[in-house]
């Protein structure tokens, strides 16, 4: 399989949230929401567009991963920028093939040549850490609640970056979706059914 990486342009938009949608479908919760996060994401002056980056296979798009920038807040109301990575899409049909990895290891070259600070996820540790994340505690970064665990994780982007920031992690806020809003976007897109999976009951 030849896959190559390029950023994403205006084109590809309407594409790229199928392809989230059908990512994060049914995963997290019936349905999902992150296509919507994905759409409100772009609109904001947190997006980069230098490291929104598509995934193909040939000439067609089967992957996608984007950044913002988030706030780090000492105790001092002091306020630090560091990125947020996510969401990070790839086909159902296209998963398990090492494309995700791709995407992250090419976003992270660029990201240091770039001059960022770190990153900052909330994931599967088993899989993150082969990129060098670690458990977000180990740089005095808390969630915006103060709390720390091992699916919250930051990534120093050259070595002693992160020295200097502390505190607690705030995304933006349009990461927060409604079910109204979610509703009248889900009109753009064709009917999915939404199923509820055991991982999903509590």
């Amino acid at each position: 399989m030849d896959i190559t990486i390029r950023l994403e342009d205006k084109s590809d938009f309407k594409t790229v949230e199928n392809i989230t949608r059908e990512a994060f479908w049914d995963v997290y919760q019936p349905g999902c929401e992150e296509h919507l996060v994905l759409h409100k994401l772009r609109k904001t002056d947190v997006f980069i567009k230098e490291l929104d980056f598509v995934a193909l296979e040939g000439e067609t798009i089967v992957g996608n991963i984007i950044y913002s920038i988030a706030d780090v807040i000492n105790k001092n109301d002091e306020k630090f920028k560091i990125l947020c990575m996510g969401p990070i899409s790839v086909l159902p049909n296209y998963q398990g093939k090492g494309i995700g990895t791709l995407l992250m290891n090419h976003s992270i070259k660029v990201a240091r040549k770039l001059k960022y600070l770190g990153i900052i996820i909330f994931g599967n540790p088993n899989y993150y850490h082969r990129f060098g994340f670690k458990n977000a505690k180990n740089y005095d970064i808390q969630t915006s609640e103060g709390e720390n665990f091992e699916e919250f994780m930051a990534l120093e982007l050259n070595e002693g970056s992160l020295d200097n920031i502390s505190g607690k992690f705030y995304v933006n806020p349009v990461f927060i979706v409604t079910e109204e809003e979610l509703k009248i976007f889900e009109k753009e897109f064709p009917y999915n059914e939404k199923h509820v999976k055991d991982s999903q009951l509590k």
